[in-house]
């Protein structure tokens, strides 16, 4: 789907997010993990967006942030020009009706001890929506749309006894139940099968274009997010080091990093596409002042540059921005 020229939904300017580890059994006090370091984002009204890294870049901790589970330690997010940081009472609810998370593992994301019904009609319950007549038709349209056919079958029944499929299919249906504008699925499929994660994205895109959402893809897998996503966001280390649409972005990457991303996805000996080989055998020692977050992995690193400063995103062309000094 073409959004270019559609208001931004949700803004994330100069976000960043610091954590502070515990002391460890010596005695010796913890360090600094800054999850988001000055993060900013924008996705527009009924895209799929893909944010892109591997563990540990700050993907999942965006999310958390955007829901309001955590604070940031800076910036502002914004959900539909408001600003969301801090909510509470009536508008944090507000936000929690407009904005629902679908997470990773669908294993651990139930309650083994509820029915489908009581997981699926657990937040009509929490927000107070109708009475147990209307949310069980609530329930049943909801486990109808997530491809859960037909939903009277599947009332009675509880985790241990579906599928992984299934089960992420109740997680889908319990967000969806709702009626969301704005929906998170953080590695919907990676605890998945590839044909079982390939009906999962067909069912996430299908709901995007019959209820018109918008949607935060959040991903290790650049061929997922091509599969899936209108434009991707690449982040590194708490930045966001690349971003354009789905298709410029995979097929014509700037980035050192992404195109790391890429060169480690495996492609089964049947691609003659030589890799971009952008990464060191051996990382450099990471500088103490500013610097580019990817200078200690990166081959093509310039230093008294790189080393001493960090990038900006600039534009290369139409709605492809990269963080990098060698663009």
């Amino acid at each position: 789907m073409n959004t270019t020229g559609r208001a931004a939904i949700l803004s994330m300017t100069d976000v960043t997010k610091v954590y502070h580890a515990g002391n460890s059994l010596l005695g010796k006090p913890g360090g600094r993990i800054v999850a988001l370091d000055r993060f900013s984002l924008d996705i527009r009204a009924g895209e799929i967006f893909g944010l892109v890294g591997e563990s540990g870049s700050g993907k999942t901790t965006a999310s958390r942030l955007i829901v309001g589970l955590e604070s940031p330690d800076e910036g502002a997010i914004q959900f539909d020009g408001q600003d969301i940081v801090g909510l509470k009472g009536r508008k944090r609810r507000e936000l929690a009706r407009q904005v629902q998370v679908i997470f990773q593992d669908p294993y651990q994301s139930l309650n083994a001890h509820l029915s489908i019904f009581d997981t699926v009609c657990e937040p009509l319950a929490i927000h107070g929506i109708g009475d147990r007549g209307s949310r069980q038709l609530q329930v049943c349209e909801a486990l109808e749309t997530a491809g859960l056919t037909p939903p009277e079958a599947y009332l009675g029944r509880y985790p241990h006894q579906l599928s992984g499929g299934q089960r992420q299919r109740v997680a889908i249906a319990r967000a969806m139940v709702l009626k969301p504008g704005f929906l998170i699925a953080d590695e919907p499929t990676s605890m998945l099968d590839a044909s079982i994660s390939f009906q999962i994205f067909r069912l996430l895109h299908r709901l995007r274009e019959t209820l018109g959402l918008t949607m935060l893809f959040i991903t290790h897998s650049l061929a997922a997010a091509r599969n899936l996503c209108d434009r991707v966001g690449v982040i590194y280390r708490g930045r966001l080091v690349e971003e354009g649409t789905a298709r410029e972005t995979i097929m014509h990457p700037r980035h050192p990093y992404t195109r790391a991303l890429l060169d480690a996805h495996p492609r089964f000996g049947c691609s003659s596409r030589r890799g971009y080989d952008t990464l060191l055998e051996v990382e450099r020692p990471r500088p103490q002042t500013d610097h580019c977050p990817f200078y200690p992995r990166c081959r093509s690193a310039v230093d008294n540059t790189c080393n001493r400063h960090a990038p900006s995103l600039k534009n290369l062309e139409a709605g492809h921005r990269v963080s990098c000094f060698l663009f």
